[in-house]
């Protein structure tokens, strides 16, 4: 079963398959590569991956992958196969590198679940859904660009936008808060908690709002 409930597509022609295991998995996470935009609102995506693969003795460390535009690190969690990427492109080219890793190791769209941060969701609270519009992240926009739109979303608020009147781009370009930055450790583990449990239940998850305290 897949990870996320997927509608049937009755004109997808792709042959995907999981090689010699039960099921294959890609985690996504979207952010803009360059020490200059560590702990910005936008690479939350990087910044919560970066702490499930060194938190998980399943996964290895990290590879730069030039071929498929990421870094990657693999793992074995029971009879799955997690492959967990963050794009070295921009963050509105991501999809190549999505796309190409998909395309590499056969996995289809509705075992892929990207993590990313959504500027209209409040600070502290994580919302699951498949499909949809991009919401204005140009990351999203790429990845659906890609590889269509029937894929998990894992969205990390990063909202409310202070002061209001700020450009909405340069706000998710700037560093978290120091207050965000204390409960970094807790959403990477509230988000940990998500990715492990698509990854072992191979159950679809509701659409659905999680809290963790700030």
């Amino acid at each position: 079963m897949a990870l996320f409930q997927n509608r049937p597509q009755a004109s997808d022609t792709h042959n995907y398959y999981t090689v010699g295991l039960n099921k294959t998995v890609l985690l996504v996470g979207l952010g803009n590569p360059g020490k200059e935009y560590d702990l910005t609102r936008h690479n939350v995506g990087f910044e919560v991956l970066d702490r499930f693969v060194s938190k998980q003795s399943e996964m290895q460390d990290w590879i730069n992958k030039k071929d498929m535009k990421c870094h990657l690190s693999q793992g074995q969690f029971g009879d799955t196969r997690v492959y967990v990427i963050k794009p070295t492109t921009f963050m509105n080219l991501s999809g190549e590198a999505v796309q190409a890793v998909m395309n590499f190791y056969k996995i289809a769209p509705d075992f892929i679940s990207v993590i990313h941060d959504e500027l209209d969701i409040a600070f502290g609270q994580i919302r699951l859904r498949v499909g949809g519009g991009s919401a204005g992240h140009n990351g999203i926009k790429s990845v659906t660009q890609h590889i269509g739109e029937q894929y998990g979303r894992v969205r990390i608020g990063i909202g409310p936008k202070t002061p209001e009147q700020m450009d909405s781009a340069d706000f998710v370009l700037q560093k978290l808060s120091i207050k965000e930055q204390d409960q970094l450790g807790n959403l990477a583990k509230e988000t940990a908690a998500i990715l492990t449990e698509f990854i072992y239940s191979g159950q679809a998850l509701p659409t659905e709002t999680r809290t963790f305290l700030i």
